[in-house]
């Protein structure tokens, strides 16, 4: 009549012994933290079975075998109790030892929601990864679900109010992991790439000096720099930590396009990360070829506009920019057991390229230092006192996702 009935409730069904009903054993998952990471575990259905994140993936290796109760009935179906039954224990599924690290999920989840509630945003993502093993430390995404009452529409929706092809629709929208799922334009943060391919490939020393006047024309069109009135002669270093469109527009001017095409594919733009949740978004056709790209084009590319990226693409090329150019395959999962503890799998970091050489990375890691630490850095208010740290600010434009 009804499955994944609480236990409680079970038990007192159970001790009115009424004919022809029967109160049989279930397991049913327990996520003892809600909300936390919700969308990166994911959880099971009904008959628990995985519906997204890990629980999909990893469902073989969680799912476990279940357990029989067998009983003796006559032919009406009425159980014979003196044949007492027959159990057949279920196999416990395995566990995984997953990246996440609780503490840095748990602040970044606090900062995301203070982010969301002063800029008053929908939603609000953060990624955090080891940039010296791809392993993913912390994914939030907010606002989370709880894992416990996933098919409660966010808000206090009345689900009454929904036809249930709607209601799918808002529950599928809940469960949605955008680090992984949506594309947007990844804007400044975009800059180090250019960079770095123009200094890999010999376009640029980094001695070069450019002048900003405020815009740069290009074919039919007038680009603009944030910084309208213009900043003068700027460095290559300088251009990065001001963020300076001119500068990066010469840059990838330098570069060319046929390859500045091959280094974002080098960088994995237009391709999967193949980290292991399910959904991750492709992206080959929001990306330029090099039978496709114009002098304009490749101007805004510099900066990152005009092609679109994931969060997990960016932050994954990002740690092959400052690692000494070692591309790692982002994953969550670390290793797999047994339920009494023995290892089954081990995940070791998984080199798939070398997109720079370590030369190039320092000089990147030297640039997006001083985007922090320089006086008229774009970032200099996120300098932390005593420590030294490197950065990329951006201004990102989502893409329609309905188009």
């Amino acid at each position: 009549i009804r499955s994944n009935v609480d236990k409680s409730t079970g038990d007192v069904i159970r001790s009115y012994e009424l004919d022809g009903v029967k109160v049989d054993e279930d397991y049913k998952r327990y996520y003892p933290y809600d909300t936390l990471a919700s969308k990166v575990l994911g959880f099971t259905g009904g008959d628990n079975q995985g519906i997204i994140g890990l629980e999909v993936i990893y469902e073989e290796y969680l799912q476990g075998e279940a357990g029989t109760i067998l009983t003796v009935t006559d032919a009406k179906g009425v159980e014979l109790s003196e044949e007492g039954e027959e159990r057949v224990e279920p196999v416990s599924g395995q566990d995984l030892y997953i990246s996440l690290d609780m503490n840095i999920q748990s602040y970044a989840t606090q900062l995301a929601l203070q982010t969301m509630e002063t800029k008053e945003a929908d939603s609000v993502s953060i990624l955090v990864m080891n940039p010296q093993n791809g392993e993913i430390l912390a994914m939030v995404n907010v606002p989370e679900f709880n894992l416990n009452d996933p098919y409660t529409l966010p808000g206090g929706m009345d689900s009454g109010a929904f036809s249930e092809e709607k209601k799918q629709e808002l529950l599928n929208a809940m469960w949605r992991n955008g680090c992984i799922n949506d594309t947007y334009e990844p804007g400044s943060t975009a800059k180090p790439f250019t960079v770095a391919a123009a200094l890999e490939s010999g376009a640029i020393t980094g001695n070069e000096t450019y002048n900003c006047e405020g815009y740069l024309h290009v074919g039919d069109h007038d680009i603009a720099c944030h910084q309208t009135f213009g900043d003068g002669p700027l460095t290559v270093q300088q251009g990065v930590e001001r963020s300076c469109n001119v500068v990066l527009m010469n840059v990838a001017f330098a570069l060319g396009k046929t390859e500045f095409v091959n280094y974002q594919h080098s960088f994995n733009f237009g391709l999967k990360t193949n980290i292991d949740l399910a959904g991750e978004a492709r992206t080959a056709s929001m990306i330029y070829h090099e039978d496709n790209i114009g002098m304009t084009d490749l101007a805004t590319n510099s900066f990152g506009q005009s092609f679109n990226a994931t969060m997990i693409q960016m932050i994954t090329g990002f740690c092959s920019l400052i690692n000494g150019g070692y591309y790692y395959e982002p994953h969550i999962v670390d290793k797999i057991t047994t339920a009494d503890g023995a290892t089954i799998e081990n995940i070791e970091p998984r080199v798939l390229k070398r997109t720079i050489s370590q030369a190039t990375s320092d000089k990147v890691r030297e640039y997006c230092n001083t985007v922090v630490s320089g006086e008229k850095g774009t970032g200099k208010t996120a300098r932390p006192a005593g420590y030294m740290i490197g950065g990329k600010t951006g201004t990102a434009e989502t893409s329609d996702q309905n188009t």
